[in-house]
């Protein structure tokens, strides 16, 4: 088997599902919520995750650790508000499904930065802005593991059907952000949902936290990150609202979801976790259908 014939398998089997063929796509709106409470919200253009507007009766969760995940996150710069989602080939993605449109991390022209991709991308990008170059480490869909330290160091990535191995290329060890986005480049190629959904572990959905990953491997499979959380102070304390985002196929500019759930005409771009916990195996994220069960942690 040649490269392309093992790229065009592991895309096929890691990537997401499309929005033209995938059933869970195909969401109806069964569940009835319990009970109602205002949830109404300011119009703005928030700046960063962290200024889009609280549901009435919420605060955010606080960060003590500037440095963390959940920090990065929650300080991720938007677009203005309106603004479209794009492809990698320049036409609009999916922008009737976005509240925001992340900006600083787009796909590029390749149909490379997919759902867990670009999941894969927020994580590593983080892990490099704060030179944790050992961590950044992300497995094949075969099981092989790509270490971006050996990449930098001047080693590449030989790929043969389905054997993988690590060969000499430079002598000159590289840390630039032009190398570390071609390490990036090569793990799009050949990771996807599946293995992504292996690294993770399983969390609890009472226990919500940004940066938790809803995930199904496979094909179809598909991922979408929690970028911020909120806790509820005064209609029900104790529950949690958050936020999540995504890229989808083709490779479209991250984006924040809204909340299309027709019981919930005030929550947008806010998901109560007792919603998703009360749904069972059915939960419509807008694109996508998830449960609790599919809540993963890096």
């Amino acid at each position: 088997m040649n490269k392309m014939t093992f790229l065009f398998l592991v895309l096929t089997i890691a990537g997401c599902t499309s929005k033209a063929t995938s059933n869970e796509t195909q969401v109806t709106d069964t569940i009835v919520a319990t009970e109602e409470q205002p949830m109404q919200q300011k119009e703005c253009s928030p700046a960063t995750i962290g200024d889009i507007p609280l549901p009435d009766g919420f605060e955010r969760v606080p960060i003590a650790d500037s440095t963390s995940f959940a920090y990065f996150l929650r300080n991720l710069p938007l677009k203005p508000l309106g603004t479209p989602v794009y492809t990698c080939y320049g036409t609009e993605g999916w922008t009737d499904a976005a509240y925001a449109v992340i900006d600083g991390y787009a796909p590029g022209n390749e149909d490379l930065q997919q759902c867990a991709d670009a999941i894969i991308r927020l994580r590593a990008e983080w892990l490099y802005k704060n030179k944790r170059y050992d961590e950044i480490a992300l497995h094949f869909t075969n099981g092989w593991l790509c270490e971006y330290k050996r990449w930098a160091e001047g080693e590449r990535v030989h790929v043969q059907g389905n054997k993988t191995s690590w060969y000499r290329a430079f002598n000159t060890p590289d840390y630039s952000y032009s190398t570390f986005m071609q390490y990036l480049k090569m793990v799009f190629n050949y990771a996807g949902t599946l293995s992504l959904s292996k690294e993770l572990k399983k969390a609890a959905m009472q226990d919500v936290q940004i940066g938790d990953v809803f995930i199904r491997g496979g094909s179809p499979g598909h991922a979408i990150i929690v970028v911020d959380v909120a806790k509820d102070v005064k209609w029900h304390p104790g529950d949690r609202c958050f936020l999540v985002a995504e890229s989808y196929m083709p490779a479209q500019d991250i984006h924040i979801l809204i909340n299309s759930n027709n019981y919930r005409e005030n929550t947008s771009p806010w998901h109560l976790r007792d919603d998703v916990m009360r749904s069972g195996d059915g939960y419509n994220f807008t694109t996508y259908t998830f449960s609790g069960l599919d809540l993963k942690r890096f």
